[in-house]
């Protein structure tokens, strides 16, 4: 097992986003100091870690040299190759085309921007973020910090791997059928799907028939969530939802929370199963009433959730000729023509599909009617090795194990809810095993306070020293 991280006696430390913004608002170190760090850490680890996509560094060291406002001014990060960075071509993870750079923010990068983080550039994902895994044909595979032989999930790989290895302390992550929680789970962080439309987002993920991807960051401790959420909604302010607000610690409340290890017709493996009934033991400690509960999902799921997947997939394909003369469709990996080839056989049933995904929201808040908190594995056994799950497989290979593996995760891209998954545990190889909890729409704050308290019960583990 080979470890690898950046994690020295410079500027960033040990510190996490909002020690980096103490540190910098009480002029111990600078924005630049900052980001020359962060490049530095980023040279050092990413020729074993292969999460970078695209460097903007001498344009971050402008931007770190100037005036910055908001409340992470100066902290470096990172953005996922999928949102638009004006001047930087978007490349989604394939080279299926040669990108042009984009003519303008999207409104994602907008938004980081107001809140004063510098980008030191693009990091990579899965191609178009269909795959659980990272594992880029010409590439290569972006690999996990923790054991460099297993890959760092996906599709926000690279932001996960990077986070966790010290290179940046906080960076951009979507999630559209675990994105976010996968890469926090396989690399020991916290990651925070949001509710739907809770973040600022970029037009093509507005314009889904089922709006089934939400924004947001990957990072070592629940504070840096937290105000990330805090921050990120003096932005952009979606009014049909309660506020976060200010989430600074547990709370008070004692949760009903349901736990369950089986999903999607899938259950997790006997370790992972064993470490979920840890976690719910120690909530019943903490003073929370645990229950084992089956949640009320139609056995179409699974099949739906896929078709749909493979809808985009589809279109993507379909209207890649409008990329250019650059466009081959021969160099789209196994994964993302086998969707699209799926959904193509599959059509007549699309509606269906869509329809019964829509209905499955009704019914969870119902069943959070009952219960504040759903607990689950995050991913449903230990890390994958580097290509097991590598879409160079043949589709039908690659698709079933990676149902296996990714079961827990869709479940709150097809209702729109809220889940965190937490470092909560180390398997018996030394690898961390994400726990998530999910909560009905809008309820964030309850998940950063039960995420706050579960911290300090159970501090979680870090490559650093």
């Amino acid at each position: 097992m080979a470890r690898v991280h950046a994690f020295t006696d410079d500027a960033l430390g040990a510190l996490d986003a909002v020690g980096v913004c103490e540190a910098i608002q009480r002029r111990a170190i600078s924005p630049s100091e900052a980001v020359e760090a962060a490049i530095a850490r980023i040279e050092r680890v990413d020729p074993e870690l292969g999460g970078m996509a695209y460097r903007t560094f001498d344009r971050a060291r402008v931007e770190a040299a100037g005036p910055r406002t908001g409340f992470f001014a100066g902290v470096p990060t990172l953005i996922k190759d999928n949102v638009d960075v004006a001047a930087v071509p978007t490349r989604h993870g394939t080279d299926a085309y040669a990108a042009r750079p984009a003519r303008r923010n999207g409104e994602l990068t907008k938004m980081l921007m107001k809140m004063g983080l510098v980008s030191l550039g693009k990091s990579q994902l899965s191609e178009y973020g269909f795959s659980g895994t990272a594992e880029h044909p010409r590439l290569g595979a972006v690999r996990c910090p923790w054991d460099t032989d297993r890959v760092a999930g996906a599709s926000s790989a690279g932001a996960g791997a990077l986070v966790a290895a010290g290179a940046v302390p906080i960076a951009h992550g979507n999630d559209g059928g675990g994105s976010i929680r996968i890469p926090a789970s396989v690399n020991g962080l916290v990651g925070l799907k949001p509710t739907r439309g809770r973040v600022a987002q970029d037009r093509f993920f507005q314009l889904l028939p089922l709006r089934i991807v939400a924004d947001g960051v990957l990072t070592r401790t629940v504070r840096d969530t937290a105000v990330f959420l805090r921050e990120a909604e003096k932005v952009h302010r979606d009014l049909s939802l309660p506020p976060v607000g200010d989430v600074a610690g547990p709370g008070r409340k004692r949760l009903r929370v349901a736990v369950f290890t089986e999903a999607l017709g899938r259950s997790a493996s006997p370790e992972v199963a064993d470490l979920a009934l840890k976690t719910a033991a120690l909530l019943e400690e903490l003073g929370h009433v645990v229950e084992h509960a089956v949640a009320p999902l139609p056995p179409t799921l699974p099949e739906d959730f896929v078709l749909f997947w493979g809808s985009l997939a589809l279109t993507l394909v379909s209207t890649g000729p409008v990329r250019g003369r650059t466009w081959d469709k021969a160099r789209l990996d196994n994964l993302t023509l086998g969707l699209a080839a799926h959904c193509q056989r599959n059509l007549r049933h699309l509606p269906g599909a869509v329809r019964r995904l829509r209905a499955i929201e009704a019914a969870m808040e119902d069943f959070h009617q009952t219960y504040d908190v759903v607990l689950t594995p995050t991913v449903a056994h230990e890390t994958p090795e580097v290509g097991y799950l590598a879409p160079t497989r043949d589709y039908e290979t690659v698709m079933g194990r990676l149902m296996d593996w990714v079961a827990f995760t869709p479940l709150q891209n097809v209702t729109g809810g809220p889940a965190v998954s937490l470092p909560l545990h180390t398997t018996a190889a030394g690898l961390p095993q994400g726990m998530m909890l999910g909560a009905g729409r809008g309820q964030e704050a309850t998940l950063l306070e039960l995420a706050f308290e579960l911290e300090q019960a159970r501090p979680f583990a870090t490559l650093a020293p």
